[in-house]
C-alpha cells in the first residue's frame, strides 16, 4: 500500500494544449505506434471507419497528414499495428460492420510508402482467418498473433461471433517484406479465447528469456487474468501476482516503459459497494490506471476506478483509445467514453494527455556556440519529452593553465571560440535544382523533424566542448598510412548561403567544437551537412609547440536528487521558463575536493540560452546544497543578478525537467569569456575538390578588432603518440599567411585523421590573428563516405 500511495502521489498528468495542423477527428478502435518523437495513428471509427494516416510530432505539438502512396489499405478498426524500426505492419481488423480482414500491409515510414504483403501460409494448418480485436506483438524479427473475434457467418449483416485463441508466428525479412506464417508448437495450456485484450513483450536486461504477457479481454464476459509466454521455450503459464489485480476489462491499453506494464482505461463491469455485479450485463468506461512490475509481478494501483477528479487533472474514463510510449512518456489519445442509447451512437473523447513516468536523463554537456567579452551563447542536445532545462554555472574560475611554468602562448592555440562546420563530401551526388522542403515531406528518422533529409539538405547539430589542459610535448613524426581521400567532381560548400546561419565561436584559452546551425535548405552542386561530433579532446600540433586539450568531467563530485513535486512552467520573452512554487527541487551537488558554488542561470524552454548574467542566492541560502527538502524554488524576480566578466572562466552544467521533476545534471563544461581586442572567427568556409587536391577558403572575421596580420589553417592528423584521452586529436599547421584560402594537397590529406566519433570526417581548423594575437578558430568536419572497418 505504501508503494502504491507513493507511486500515485508522483503522478503528474498533463493535458496537451491546442495543437496545430489537421487534428484528426475523435474515434475509437484506432492504433498508434511511435517512431522517435513521432506518434503515428491509423484507423479507428466514429460515424464511419477512418482510413487516414495521422502523425503527431510530440516535439512541436503539431499534427500532419503525410502524403502516402502505394497500396494504400482501406480503413480498418481494432486491427494489429506494430512498428519495426521505420516500417509499420498492419494486420486484420474490421473494414466495415460485420466484415473483417486478414490482409497484411507494410508501411515504409521513411518514404510513406504502403505495400500489400502476401505471406506464405503455414506448412501445417491454415493461415489466420479474418478477425478483429486480436493482439499483434513484435519481438526481434517475428510478430506474434493471438486471439481476436471472427464472424462465423458468410453474411456480414448476420454476425455470428466466434472468440479465438489461436496463436501464430510471422517471420519478417530484414528491412522489408515477410517470410510467412507458422503455427508454433507450444507447451502448457493456452489462454482462453478472447478479443480486445492486450499483449506486450518484455525481456529483463540482466537475465531471463523474453516473455509475452496477455492481460484481460472479452469472451462474453470481461477478464482480468494474466498469461505469460516464454518465447524461447514457447511455454504458456499463469504467473502468480501480488498486489491488487485491476478489475476485469476489455478495450484497455497496456504499454511497457522500463520494467513496468502500464494499464489504462477500458470497459469494466459496474461495481456496487466495491463488489462486481454477478451478471456482466452492465459495464462502464473507466479511467483506472495501474502498472504491473514485470520483474516482481506485483500490481500497483495508481488511479482507482472510483477516484474523483473534480479539477480535471486526470484523463477521463474511456475505452478503445490508443496509448503509446515516447521514451519514458506515455501518451493517450481519444477513445469512447460511453454509449448513448437514446442517440444510438458512441461518445468519443477529443483530448490528448501524457504522463512522464520517470525523471529525464542527463543532457549532453553544454556546448559553446559563441562567446563575447561578457556573454556566452550555449546549447546542448535536446532531451526528448521534457518541459524545460535548468542551467547552472560555477563562477569559481580555476587557475590559468601553464606549460613549463609559463602561460601557453595564444599563437600556439586554436581558440575555443571556434565555429565547427560539417561539410559532406560524396562522389557523383549532384543536387537537383528543384528540391523543396515542406512540412509534408517524407520522414527521415536520422533528422529531428518529420521531413525528408536527402543528401542535399543541411541539418542542425552540435558537438561537445573540450576543456583546455595544456602541457608541453615534442613534435612527433606522423607516418603516412592513410590513403588520400577519393577525389571526384568539384565540390563547393558555401556555408554563408545557408538559411538562418548561426556561427558558433569559442574562446582563445579553451578548445570547443561547435557547429553551424541552420534550417533545412538547398545548396548547390554537392551535399553539405552539419554533423555532431563527440570528440573528447584535441591536440594542436604547431611548428614550435604541442598543446593538449582534454575533456574535463565532474568526476570529483557526487550528486543526488531531492524528492520533488509537480512542475509548472511558463515561458518568458527571453525563452526563460519560470517554475511555480510546486516546482520539483533541483539536483544538488556535494563536493569532495573543493568548495564549488553553483548558481542558477535560469530555466529554459528550449535547448539553448544566451548567458550574460546569473542569479545570486540570498545569504541565508548562499548555497544550493543548503536547500532543504520540500523548500520552494527561488523566486528569480527577487534575486540579484551578476554580470559575466571578460577573460573569465565559467563552468556550466544543465539538467532536464519533466513532470517527475529535475533529472541528473550533465557533465561539466568550461568556457572563458573573450578578452577584448582579439579578432573574431573566420566565416563562410568553402571546400572545393579538384583532381589532386582540395581548395580551402574562408571569409575574414566579421569583427576583426583591428588589422588581420595572418591566418592559420590546421589539419587533424594521425599520430602514434599515446594520450590519456584516446579521442584526442592532433592538429598540424598546413597554412599560415594573409590570404583567405589555401591548397590542401593529396600528400597532406594522406596523413589526415578520419574522425569516427560521429560520422566519418576529416577535421580542419582556421583562425585569424591581429595585433593582440590569435582569436577564435573555425572547426570544419568534412564528412566522408568511406567504408572502413573503423566506421560506425
Amino acid at each position: 500500500m505504501a508503494a502504491a500511495a507513493a507511486a500515485a502521489a508522483s503522478l503528474s498528468w498533463r493535458r496537451v494544449p491546442s495543437s496545430t495542423g489537421p487534428v484528426p477527428r475523435s474515434r475509437h478502435g484506432h492504433r498508434a505506434v511511435a517512431i522517435r518523437e513521432l506518434v503515428i495513428i491509423f484507423g479507428g471509427g466514429n460515424e464511419g471507419i477512418a482510413d487516414e494516416l495521422h502523425v503527431y510530432n510530440t516535439a512541436t505539438n503539431q499534427w500532419f497528414l503525410p502524403a502516402v502512396r502505394g497500396d494504400i489499405p482501406p480503413g480498418c478498426a481494432a486491427h494489429g499495428f506494430v512498428c519495426d524500426g521505420t516500417r509499420i505492419l498492419v494486420f486484420g481488423g474490421m473494414v466495415e460492420y460485420g466484415r473483417y480482414s486478414s490482409d497484411l500491409y507494410e508501411l515504409q515510414a521513411s518514404r510513406w510508402l504502403w505495400k500489400k504483403i502476401k505471406p506464405q501460409p503455414p506448412s501445417v494448418g491454415s493461415p489466420p482467418c479474418p478477425r478483429l480485436g486480436h493482439s499483434f506483438s513484435l519481438y526481434g524479427n517475428k510478430c506474434y498473433l493471438f486471439g481476436g473475434l471472427a464472424n462465423e457467418s458468410e453474411d456480414s449483416n448476420n454476425n455470428i461471433p466466434r472468440y479465438l485463441n489461436d496463436f501464430y508466428e510471422l517471420e519478417l525479412q530484414h528491412g522489408s517484406g515477410v517470410v510467412g506464417w507458422s503455427i508454433p508448437m507450444t507447451k502448457g495450456n493456452l489462454p482462453s479465447p478472447r478479443e480486445s485484450h492486450t499483449a506486450i513483450v518484455y525481456c529483463r536486461k540482466d537475465l531471463g528469456n523474453p516473455k509475452m504477457y496477455i492481460f484481460g479481454g472479452m469472451c462474453g464476459c470481461r477478464l482480468n487474468d494474466l498469461w505469460e509466454l516464454d518465447i524461447e521455450t514457447m511455454t504458456w503459464s499463469r504467473p502468480e501476482t501480488k498486489g491488487m489485480v485491476p478489475l476485469p476489462r476489455s478495450l484497455h491499453t497496456a504499454n511497457v516503459i522500463g520494467n513496468k506494464m502500464y494499464v489504462f482505461g477500458g470497459w469494466v463491469p459496474q461495481t456496487v459497494e466495491d463488489e462486481i455485479s454477478a451478471r456482466d450485463g452492465e459495464w462502464k468506461c473507466t479511467s483506472s490506471f495501474s502498472y504491473l512490475n514485470l520483474d516482481t509481478t506485483e500490481w500497483i494501483g495508481l488511479i482507482s476506478d472510483c477516484q474523483e477528479d473534480k479539477k480535471n487533472l486526470l484523463p477521463g474514463p474511456r475505452a478503445g483509445h490508443c496509448a503509446v510510449a515516447v521514451g519514458t512518456r506515455l501518451y493517450i489519445w481519444s477513445g469512447r467514453d460511453g454509449y448513448r442509447k437514446a442517440w444510438n451512437n458512441q461518445v468519443c473523447c477529443k483530448d490528448l494527455w501524457y504522463l512522464d513516468t520517470e525523471k529525464p536523463p542527463a543532457p549532453s554537456q553544454v556546448q559553446l556556440i559563441r562567446a563575447t567579452t561578457n556573454s556566452f551563447q550555449v546549447k546542448w542536445d535536446e532531451v526528448p519529452t521534457v518541459e524545460g532545462y535548468l542551467l547552472q554555472l560555477n563562477a569559481n574560475s580555476p587557475a590559468p593553465t601553464v606549460t613549463g611554468g609559463t602561460v601557453v602562448p595564444e599563437t600556439a592555440l586554436l581558440s575555443s571560440q571556434g565555429i565547427k562546420l560539417d561539410l559532406h563530401s560524396q562522389t557523383n551526388n549532384m543536387v537537383p535544382n528543384n528540391v523543396q522542403v515542406t512540412s509534408n515531406s517524407l520522414l527521415k528518422l536520422e533528422a529531428k523533424e518529420n521531413i525528408t533529409e536527402p543528401e542535399n539538405i543541411v541539418t542542425q547539430d552540435a558537438t561537445k566542448k573540450n576543456h583546455l589542459d595544456s602541457r608541453g610535448s615534442k613534435e612527433s613524426n606522423v607516418p603516412s598510412l592513410l590513403p588520400a581521400c577519393t577525389l571526384g567532381p568539384q565540390t563547393s560548400a558555401n556555408v554563408a548561403e545557408l538559411l538562418d546561419l548561426d556561427i558558433r565561436t569559442v574562446n582563445p584559452d579553451a578548445s570547443v567544437s561547435s557547429t553551424v546551425s541552420s534550417t533545412q535548405t538547398m545548396v548547390t552542386q554537392q551535399a553539405v551537412k552539419t554533423e555532431s561530433s563527440s570528440t573528447n579532446g584535441a591536440v594542436v600540433k604547431d611548428e614550435t609547440s604541442l598543446t593538449t586539450f582534454s575533456s574535463k568531467s565532474e568526476v570529483d563530485e557526487t550528486t543526488f536528487i531531492m524528492p520533488s513535486t509537480k512542475v509548472s512552467i511558463g515561458q518568458t520573452n527571453n525563452s526563460t521558463v519560470h517554475l511555480s512554487k510546486t516546482t520539483p527541487l533541483r539536483q544538488m551537488a556535494t563536493v569532495k575536493t573543493r568548495e564549488r558554488q553553483w548558481y542558477d542561470v535560469g530555466i529554459f524552454k528550449s535547448n539553448s540560452a544566451l548567458v550574460s548574467q546569473y542569479y545570486l542566492l540570498p545569504e541565508e541560502k548562499s548555497s544550493i546544497s543548503n536547500k532543504v527538502e520540500n523548500a520552494d524554488v527561488p523566486d528569480y524576480s527577487l534575486l540579484k543578478k551578476q554580470d559575466l566578466f571578460p577573460g573569465t572562466v565559467y563552468r556550466f552544467r544543465v539538467a532536464a525537467i519533466n513532470g517527475c521533476g529535475v533529472g541528473p545534471f550533465s557533465k561539466v563544461s568550461e568556457f572563458k569569456t573573450c578578452i577584448p581586442g582579439f579578432p573574431g572567427a573566420p566565416s563562410t568556409v568553402r571546400i572545393t575538390k579538384s583532381v589532386d587536391c582540395i581548395h580551402l577558403s574562408w571569409e575574414p572575421p566579421v569583427s576583426p578588432s583591428g588589422n588581420i596580420l595572418e591566418y592559420s589553417a590546421y589539419l587533424a592528423i594521425r599520430t602514434t603518440q599515446v594520450h590519456e584521452n584516446p579521442n584526442q586529436l592532433v592538429f598540424m599547421k598546413i597554412y599560415c599567411g594573409l590570404k583567405t584560402s589555401c591548397i590542401v594537397t593529396a600528400a597532406q590529406l594522406s596523413n589526415a585523421h578520419v574522425d569516427y566519433t560521429s560520422r566519418p570526417a576529416i577535421v580542419f581548423r582556421i583562425s585569424a590573428k591581429n595585433e593582440r594575437g590569435y582569436g577564435p578558430a573555425t572547426q570544419v568536419r568534412w564528412l566522408q563516405e568511406m567504408k572502413t572497418s573503423g566506421s560506425k
